[in-house]
């Protein structure tokens, strides 16, 4: 180890749909965590470790700051909260196309009590027409906060993403690397896999039925060429499984193919996918189901 070897913690906070996820993909140069334009796609913090020579960080994406309405956003919230709590640098995201509301304000709120340096990192500039408008943006999110440094970036194409590395390994504290050089995340395969079944659920349903979909992994069986998963795709009403499933089962069948696909080029190796459709009314507000697609669970943890 060098002796000026950093590692440490940065925590991703901000608003649903700030970009976290895309973030936090785009610094790792892989993707460990699901994207879609659905607010509160992310439903549980989750891990993911970057290795340069100089240092190692360890992002922790969460859920997006919101006000809990039921028991599974009440966990969210939970998830965030102790996110918080300790790291050694938080990344503050903002969407830097959305009007500034109150419940920015409340956000940044939370950020706060954060007791680290917390970067105000601007996402998403590659979007916007007039450039200086992002100059308002910084000073509006200054004068609520004295932000450790404000950073416009562009997850989508790169732009401003080593001036954030930089930014980043620069206020870690000294000191050996936190996993191994091959760590990547904290996930298991089993929940990234019901992860990717659900991103594809994401993107091809509207209203309320992304809201209203859980997936759980029945079975899982390995071999050195085959890969067979059973997933069960919960929703909480019988409208919602009409929709899913689709005309004569062809919606059902595209998600399928779609994540097969992916999780195909995730594990390197065939994948054997079934999906089925199942009901089960209020499931949100389910103490022992969301338990069970905790993804702290399929651990072990």
């Amino acid at each position: 180890m060098r002796k000026s070897h950093r590692a440490g913690v940065a925590a991703l906070l901000g608003r649903p749909n700030a970009g976290k996820s895309t973030l936090l993909n785009a610094l790792l140069g892989t993707k460990v965590a699901i994207v879609a334009s659905k607010p509160q796609t992310t439903r549980s913090a989750l891990q993911g470790v970057l290795t340069l020579p100089q240092a190692q960080i360890v992002f922790v994406d969460t859920p997006g700051i919101h006000k809990p309405r039921s028991l599974l956003n009440k966990r969210m919230m939970e998830d965030v909260r102790q996110s918080a709590e300790a790291p050694d640098l938080a990344l503050f995201v903002v969407d830097a196309l959305a009007t500034f509301s109150e419940e920015d304000a409340h956000a940044v709120d939370l950020a706060k009590k954060v007791d680290a340096p917390v970067i105000a990192v601007f996402n998403k500039i590659d979007f916007l027409q007039e450039k200086p408008k992002i100059l308002a943006l910084i000073e509006q999110y200054r004068a609520l906060h004295d932000f450790a440094a404000y950073i416009p970036v562009s997850a989508r194409t790169g732009e401003g993403l080593k001036t954030l590395q930089e930014e980043i390994v620069a206020r870690l504290p000294k000191g050996p690397a936190l996993y191994p050089e091959d760590y990547l995340t904290d996930q298991p395969e089993r929940f990234l896999a019901a992860e990717v079944i659900r991103e594809k659920v994401l993107h091809h349903t509207r209203e309320e039925v992304p809201h209203a979909v859980a997936v759980m992994i029945d079975t899982w069986q390995e071999s050195p060429k085959l890969l067979k998963i059973a997933a069960t795709i919960y929703v909480e009403r019988p409208g919602q499984k009409a929709i899913l499933i689709g005309s004569k089962g062809a919606l059902l069948k595209k998600i399928g193919t779609l994540a097969r696909q992916e999780l195909e080029k995730r594990f390197g190796r065939n994948v054997f996918l079934q999906t089925f459709v199942k009901v089960r009314p209020g499931w949100r507000e389910d103490p022992e189901f969301l338990s069970a697609i905790d993804w702290r669970s399929i651990a072990g943890a």
